[in-house]
């Protein structure tokens, strides 16, 4: 059966920091393919600061180019909005029955687990692979203590990137230079359309 990684997220915009750890994903675990899930609104933040979900999309396939184990998916804009992890799952499942699919999450976003809609149930029906986050903080839950109990957690030893589209943004609002931090063809795209400028 195909294994095939999740990396959920906004991608506003999608950076090298991502990049980085879809290859290692890619390379250092047992993964076939993985697919960006662009999600058009995540219920834990502000939808205002959001580009429309197809210039996200558009900017994910322009990072990927021709690495035919990457995919940029739009499954979710299909999907009633807010989109929660656990309908995305079920429908992946439903469509792609010969697929294994493995969540993607960084070790801060595991310990946000028991905010989660049907956040048990996830667990229980998917491995997650889990990348390292600076600093991330366990809140004292008891249901966050009973939902790791039951999952199948598999750490990866991924490099720790501090990059975040909020600095990139803000970066970019302050007329600095982010090229360093972004796929070429993104920051060039970033820069015709004017996107997070001041």
């Amino acid at each position: 059966m195909q294994k095939v990684g999740l990396f959920f997220g906004s991608f506003n915009p999608i950076h090298l920091g991502h990049m980085a750890i879809a290859g290692y994903m890619l390379e250092f675990t047992d993964l076939d393919e993985l697919w960006f899930i662009v999600s058009p609104h995540n219920p834990l933040k502000k939808k205002s600061t959001l580009l429309s979900d197809y210039e996200r999309l558009y900017m994910a396939e322009l990072a990927i180019n021709d690495n035919y184990r990457l995919r940029a998916s739009d499954i979710e804009f299909r999907l009633p909005v807010p989109s929660y992890t656990i309908d995305t799952l079920v429908y992946l499942k439903d469509q792609y029955p010969s697929k294994k699919f493995l969540p993607i999450m960084g070790q801060d976003t595991v310990y946000t687990l028991h905010k989660w809609k049907n956040g048990e149930e996830l667990v229980k029906n998917h491995q997650i692979l889990v990348y390292p986050r600076p600093n991330p903080v366990k809140p004292p839950s008891p249901l966050l203590q009973h939902i790791l109990s039951s999952a199948d957690l598999r750490f990866v030893r991924a490099p720790m990137m501090e990059i975040s589209g909020t600095f990139i943004r803000n970066g970019i609002k302050k007329g600095k230079n982010m090229s360093y931090f972004l796929p070429p063809a993104v920051w060039k795209y970033i820069k015709e359309k004017h996107f997070y400028g001041r």
